[in-house]
């Protein structure tokens, strides 16, 4: 397990800026959001201990969400981190994330996960819990070529 925000940080500096790329924190909520979910239903395993709750643009870490409230729906400046230094199975899980998820915008992802049991189920304000989400994930998820290769149905 990683904290969020280590995690976050991957994601951040995923952004190819040169491509025009940019992240906001609503998009950054998300992809926290789903990389919980895909390891949920592919490992059975928390990738970070962080709550999620849900929140009125969907679900949401907190902690997370506060270390980069300042950038409002601005894109998040990319301060990159030595991605080597993440464990292989966590870097093959985000990357799986980024490249099923990634490439959707933030309010896509919003809308996406505001369709979804886990986020719908939960009052505002409460943590969504990661046994809702595991059973969720679990009936979209399957896994593919690895053992962190995901896909969505």
């Amino acid at each position: 397990m990683m904290p969020a925000h280590e995690i976050a940080k991957y994601f951040v500096s995923l952004i190819d800026e040169d491509a025009g790329d940019s992240i906001t924190n609503l998009k950054l909520q998300k992809l926290l959001y789903y990389t919980q979910g895909v390891s949920l239903a592919l490992n059975d395993v928390c990738v970070f201990p962080d709550p999620i709750e849900a929140w009125i643009h969907g679900p949401v870490v907190p902690n997370v969400y506060h270390a980069y409230k300042q950038h409002r729906g601005e894109r998040i400046p990319v301060e990159r981190v030595n991605l080597e230094s993440y464990p292989t199975d966590i870097r093959e899980l985000l990357n799986d994330v980024n490249d099923v998820f990634g490439q959707f915008s933030a309010g896509k992802l919003r809308t996406m996960t505001h369709n979804e049991p886990p986020w719908k189920d939960t009052p505002q304000g409460l943590v969504i819990s990661p046994e809702s989400m595991k059973a969720y994930f679990k009936t979209v998820v399957t896994r593919d070529d690895g053992p962190t290769e995901a896909a969505v149905k």
